[in-house]
């Protein structure tokens, strides 16, 4: 799906400071959760030319809000990796195209549509709990953070329960394949990965477009028209693909980051615990401004500009640190501070401007969901081996704790169905 080149172009010659411990494409950085590297940058070289990849980044909240609202000087057309191709869905739009396909998708993701699906997170949450609830230990990440975004977006696709293994291995090996640290393998694995989905939802969208009338996603894809237009078979697939990775990958790192902070910070999650339905909207936000999934977003310039003291080519890979934004002191108040009431919260999670995340009430209402049902019906799950022993992924792009063993004390189960 997304491709590569090793070539290198002219290096410019920043007046910043380099710093040897940053490699903008080295997933090992990523996972190594960097925030040292990123407070250096804000403070001494807020816009970074980074030889190693040949990227430019910015680390600033207020440069990452440049970026992101000036589309017609930093494109999306080459987005969201550098170094990448053109990709043929929105995500790699600017407007007008953008706007128009934005259109089309965003029937599937009506405020009403969303709120009409709060019955079914709630009964999804005690269906995945009630599957380890009694045997007192699981795995968070797979038990349950990465059930519930994968069975609901699978459902609001309107995929078979029985696809749903492949599904959740197509996306994981796609989002793999994005890290130029990974081995050859896992770059065929994506490439097998996109081929297998490609061939999966044309089946699906055939059956749709013999049978109209259905109130799935893909449904609504399939006809959806506005001022005329329509999307053909190829870009269903490309945006159902964009709608499976950005709902499934992002949501689950959020639900086991969001737990792993509550059991970092105890005090936190005493004061989220002794207000649960008060504070649960709250501290949410922070669980998403701490864990901040996606880790950048790119942009080309299409001329040269200037941010700060730095002057940016025409045709550069320009990338934004969500998570560098996300702890910028001029914004946030002891940033550093895992804190479940902090109010305001103008996070930069879902990214900024015309493509700030299509799912984000959808998300927003899964991990308020999850939360309440963890914490009520497992107050007292807790890590079964050290922090610092978790694995994290090494990619450039999406990146979290792969495996975390928790126990509690086994709770009956409440007999919910999915």
């Amino acid at each position: 799906m997304i491709a590569y080149f090793s070539g290198m172009a002219n290096h410019p010659s920043p007046s910043h400071p380099l710093r040897d411990s940053i490699d903008l494409m080295d997933g090992n950085w990523y996972a190594g959760r960097p925030h040292d590297d990123w407070t250096w940058m804000r403070h001494n070289a807020p816009v970074y030319y980074d030889p190693n990849s040949d990227v430019w980044a910015v680390a600033k909240y207020d440069d990452i809000l440049t970026v992101s609202r000036d589309p017609a000087t930093y494109s999306s057309y080459k987005a969201p990796r550098p170094k990448g191709d053109p990709l043929p869905m929105m995500i790699s739009m600017d407007d007008p195209d953008h706007l128009n396909r934005r259109k089309l998708v965003n029937k599937g993701f009506t405020p009403k549509r969303v709120r009409d699906k709060l019955d079914q997170i709630d009964a999804l949450c005690d269906m995945i709990i009630d599957r380890v609830c009694e045997k007192g230990e699981c795995d968070f990440v797979w038990d349950i953070a990465a059930p519930l975004p994968l069975l609901l977006i699978g459902d609001m696709l309107g995929f078979p329960r029985e696809s749903f293994d492949d599904l959740l291995e197509w996306s994981d090996d796609l989002i793999r394949g994005t890290t130029t640290t990974g081995s050859p393998e896992a770059s065929e694995k994506a490439m097998l990965a996109g081929l297998a989905f490609r061939e999966f939802q044309m089946g699906v969208i055939a059956d749709r477009r013999a049978n109209p009338g259905g109130d799935d996603l893909v449904s609504i894809l399939c006809e959806a028209e506005v001022d005329g237009d329509r999307l053909d078979d190829e870009s269903i697939v490309q945006e159902s693909l964009l709608i499976l990775i950005g709902g499934d990958e992002t949501s689950r790192h959020v639900i086991t980051g969001g737990m792993q902070a509550l059991m970092e910070f105890p005090d936190e999650r005493e004061r989220l615990q002794a207000d649960l339905h008060g504070g649960i909207e709250v501290a949410v936000e922070e669980m998403l401004r701490w864990v901040t999934p996606i880790k950048n977003m790119a942009r080309t310039t299409m001329t040269d500009v200037s941010i700060r003291d730095q002057t940016i080519p025409e045709g550069s890979d320009i990338i934004m640190l969500y998570p560098s934004g996300n702890r910028d002191e001029e914004h946030f108040v002891d940033p550093f501070r895992f804190d479940v009431t902090r109010d305001p919260n103008h996070h930069m999670a879902f990214g900024f401007g015309t493509h700030f995340c299509l799912g984000a009430s959808l998300a927003r209402l899964e991990l308020k969901e999850m939360f309440t049902k963890v914490l009520t019906r497992l107050p007292d799950i807790e890590m079964r081996v050290p922090q610092s022993e978790l694995p994290w992924r090494n990619s450039n792009f999406i990146t979290g704790v792969e495996e975390m063993p928790v126990k509690f004390t086994p709770t009956a189960k409440v007999g919910a169905s999915g």
